[in-house]
């Protein structure tokens, strides 16, 4: 890789040129957010040991596959960065972390609960026609044996993707598809063909393929640790910006 480090930029050309893609705001953000989390974990006497930083950029090490000590220094020095800038961003990215902990880890299950409903999952799969008489003779084709769901998918769907993928949509949580389709979807029993639905995309055809009820895995409690987090983070700032502690950004 060429070594861009050679030639100098000032502070000021970096922040025009964030300013001409639009993308000064979303810094000048979490410059703020940092200084909320180093805020707020100093009240509440939360650090983070040089044992962890060491222990977390272990693994981001082996995650990178930098094997040896000469690896690790070439992709720092790819990056621009030095070795103290990496241990900075880490310390950073675990105060942040322990923080949300603190903040939100009891809430977390109590939440999930109290909104067990909509993280309900179901196995889905979908057809999606342009044309109501096709999804209508689909429909009876596919009801009375004359082809697979999963053939008409591969045929007639609209979306190239999911022709490849026989209509297969995945795990799909009722929180995430629109209120009407998933009191429809929810209530009927698994591999009962289901339309045709008209939404704005076009004529769907359903099929559920299994029922999942909603379980708090360990990617769920940290997704739903994060909005959290990032909803008292949004908040916290905003409270900044309007009592005049900081000045808003201006170009």
């Amino acid at each position: 890789m060429d070594d861009f480090s050679k030639i100098a930029i000032a502070a000021e050309e970096v922040v025009s040129f964030l300013k001409s893609k639009t993308n000064y705001k979303e810094v000048y953000q979490n410059i703020l957010f940092q200084r909320v989390v180093e805020r707020a974990s100093r009240e509440r006497g939360i650090a983070v040991t040089t044992e962890e930083i060491e222990a977390e950029a272990e693994r981001q090490r082996r995650e990178k596959r930098l094997e040896k000590a000469s690896d690790t220094l070439a992709w720092l020095a790819d990056e621009l960065i030095s070795f103290d800038d990496w241990e900075v961003g880490i310390r950073n990215q675990l105060l942040a972390q322990k923080l949300a902990v603190a903040l939100f880890s009891e809430e977390v299950e109590k939440f999930f609960w109290q909104n067990s409903l909509g993280f309900e999952q179901v196995i889905l799969y979908q057809l999606i026609v342009s044309n109501e008489k096709l999804a209508q003779e689909l429909y009876y084709q596919i009801e009375e044996g004359e082809i697979s769901f999963y053939y008409a998918a591969h045929l007639y769907d609209i979306d190239d993707s999911r022709r490849r993928r026989c209509g297969y949509e995945g795990k799909i949580e009722r929180g995430v598809i629109p209120t009407d389709i998933a009191a429809i979807v929810f209530s009927k029993p698994t591999q009962e063909l289901i339309g045709p639905l008209k939404t704005e995309q076009g004529y769907h055809l359903l099929m559920v393929e299994g029922l999942l009820p909603a379980e708090l895995t360990t990617q769920k409690y940290e997704e739903i640790l994060n909005n959290m987090f990032q909803q008292w983070l949004l908040a916290a700032v905003n409270t900044l910006v309007s009592s005049s502690q900081i000045s808003p950004v201006r170009d």
